[in-house]
């Protein structure tokens, strides 16, 4: 089933990189103003951001880390390529499914992910293999959209929930921060904005 709803994803953000970052680029003035650069000037040693997409975060990441990021829309892919040549940004850019990571067991130093949990068909599988290829001491960084405590904003979310989950595959009631305890990390740092919609989460996997 995780198979093929991971198809489906894959099919759509294929059909719509062109497009993706005129789209995106309101919702990110809107919601997620700076979480970019909050995120990336965290990242140190080597890096693997998860869900690349069209490149976005490469402006932001620190000189000196090392990036290897995976995407897994090939269209996608082939504009964060060109991302990467306009910036003079050295990263090791490959097709990949967040949900099954192709890296040994501790072999990155942070691990980012950025509005890409909410598509992810397995969110909580995807955090597991982030804390798996995460060295001890080693930092997951994250920015998403999640289910808002507050209760009128949560009831709005749930009733755009279905038409999200329809038109682009965004899922609008998830609570990565769940996954990340149960994978074993320790939160450091939690963020939340926007009437608890937006969430900057530094979590660090214990020595």
């Amino acid at each position: 089933m995780t198979a093929n709803r991971t198809e489906r994803v894959r099919r759509h953000y294929d059909r719509s990189a062109g497009s993706y970052d005129r789209i995106i680029s309101w919702a990110e003035k809107a919601l997620f103003g700076g979480g970019r650069e909050w995120v990336c000037s965290r990242a140190r040693g080597e890096a693997l951001e998860i869900a690349v997409g069209t490149g976005r975060n490469l402006p932001f990441y620190p000189e000196g880390v090392r990036l290897t990021a995976i995407e897994l829309s090939p269209k996608m892919l082939d504009a964060a390529y060109r991302r990467a040549r306009e910036l003079g940004r050295e990263a090791d850019l490959r097709v990949g499914d967040a949900q099954n990571l192709p890296f040994p067991d501790a072999s990155f130093d942070t691990v980012i992910a950025t509005l890409a949990l909410c598509t992810i068909p397995d969110d909580r599988r995807a955090v597991a293999e982030a804390a798996r290829v995460l060295r001890p001491g080693g930092r997951l960084l994250l920015l998403e959209h999640v289910r808002s405590p507050i209760l009128s904003m949560r009831l709005l979310q749930r009733v755009l929930d279905p038409l999200a989950i329809l038109i682009d595959h965004d899922h609008l009631l998830r609570e990565p921060l769940r996954h990340v305890e149960d994978a074993g990390l320790v939160v450091e740092n939690l963020e939340r904005s926007k009437l608890g919609i937006v969430e900057r989460l530094a979590a660090r996997k214990p020595l």
